[in-house]
């Protein structure tokens, strides 16, 4: 193993037993010992998985849930075994040298701190102090060292005037910090940090963040698999993007990042557009009342259609791309100086705007027969989340509608932006 290497991971894999059935006594288990129908299914959590990691390095993995983050941290950490090779499995040989067995799992030089699960190593019937000394130990700290480092511990978790409470009687948020507080004064080579950290405040992830850095320029290594792509993007020197166990892409932190958010955005579009064609497949089993009503209608909005700049039709879209609503209408007679109107809702309700071409001085002298407009949101500042579309046609006094599409319609916004409180980003200028 390269001694700039702190983790080497190898054609690692891992299957986990799904049983079919529960078994729910000793006779059911001792049925389904002799049984000749399996009363399982595999399933391959990590599919020969190869990295490596450099010391000093800050690393990410991430992914969606179920692409085998975690598994393979608790793999790292020794908490799960990798599968064994299976038997026949080719080796690599060296020319005319006898073959010789191609490593096959994890190598670590250094020493690990895992801090992978909320209240793993803690009794929630002991106070903070002593799981301080519980957990600690875990770690392999000696009772010596635990002393000389427990009012830094404590003071780092922010916890000084609950450490003498019992631990069941702390939130989420005090058990991490106080667990998260243990592991960086384990003094190890090797974080592992889960998504865990979530739990706390965004005051304590800041404080844990600048913690990672001072960690980092001791030459220690961190690995942090999270959700958060900013963090990703902003620390970590290099990141892995793992989907269903298998590696997608190691590199930079911000290229792996903005595969994640694309991959993300493909799946988003994939699922919108399966539940479009699924509404629109219960649309044509409309009973014949509403049929006979749809016929009656003299001028309708027959659907709208989002599309990006180049004129693609997605559902999907990035704070900052220019997002086409394109309004198809069919009015069977023709009618003078129509208006259409759209509104912008959040997915709970929150009426974020209406415009409607009269108030934009977009005048049209008629329309009659099929067509469409389009309606155009340039540069679009929303942040990320699901939006509701409203599109509806008036006469020119905008008082009653022709026809009115309620909320009928939606997009997506996934936003790389850090900072996004609130719904929207707006330009803002700070002067004294």
């Amino acid at each position: 193993m390269d001694k700039d290497i702190a983790i080497s991971v190898k054609n690692v894999s891992k299957t986990f037993k799904i049983p079919h059935e529960k078994i729910s006594s000793l006779r059911g288990a001792a049925i389904s010992v002799f049984s000749k129908k399996r009363g399982y299914e595999e399933f391959k959590a990590l599919d020969d998985v190869s990295f490596e990691v450099k010391k000093g390095e800050f690393f990410g993995i991430i992914g969606r849930n179920g692409s085998g983050k975690s598994t393979l941290l608790k793999v790292l950490a020794g908490i799960y075994q990798a599968d064994k090779p299976k038997k026949g499995t080719p080796v690599k040989s060296g020319g005319a040298r006898p073959p010789k067995a191609e490593f096959h799992g994890v190598k670590i030089d250094g020493m690990i701190s895992p801090f992978l699960e909320l209240g793993i190593g803690f009794n929630p019937e002991l106070s903070g102090r002593d799981n301080v000394y519980l957990n600690a130990t875990v770690l392999g700290m000696t009772k010596k060292q635990i002393d000389k480092k427990f009012d830094s511990i404590v003071k780092f978790s922010e916890l000084e005037r609950f450490i003498d409470q019992k631990l069941k009687n702390y939130s989420s948020g005090m058990q991490v910090r106080l667990a998260f507080s243990v592991s960086i004064h384990a003094n190890r080579d090797i974080l592992l940090m889960d998504e865990v950290l979530a739990v706390g405040d965004s005051n304590f992830q800041s404080k844990c963040l600048e913690e990672f850095n001072r960690y980092r320029g001791m030459g220690r290594t961190v690995i942090i698999v999270t959700h958060d792509i900013a963090v990703v993007q902003r620390y970590c020197d290099r990141a892995m993007l793992l989907r269903n166990g298998k590696i997608v892409k190691i590199g930079k932190a911000e290229e792996v990042g903005n595969e994640y958010v694309y991959q993300n955005m493909s799946d988003e579009e994939k699922r919108m557009y399966d539940e479009q064609k699924k509404e629109e497949d219960g649309k044509k089993n409309i009973n014949k009342e509403d049929s006979e009503e749809r016929k009656s209608k003299v001028i309708e909005i027959t659907k709208v259609e989002f599309l990006d700049k180049d004129g693609k039709a997605k559902n999907v879209f990035e704070t900052g791309d220019d997002i086409v609503a394109r309004i198809y209408y069919n009015a069977k007679k023709k009618i003078e100086k129509p208006v259409f109107g759209v509104a912008i809702y959040t997915q709970d309700g929150i009426h974020i705007s209406g415009p409607n071409t009269k108030t934009s001085k977009f005048i049209i002298d008629y329309i009659e027969g099929l067509g469409s407009f389009d309606f155009v949101i340039i540069e679009n500042k929303f942040f990320t989340g699901s939006y509701r579309f409203t599109a509806a046609l008036f006469n020119w006094d905008c008082v009653t509608p022709i026809d009115f599409k309620d909320r009928f319609y939606g997009f997506k916004i996934i936003s790389q932006e850090e900072n996004q409180n609130g719904l929207i980003k707006i330009e803002t200028l700070w002067k004294k």
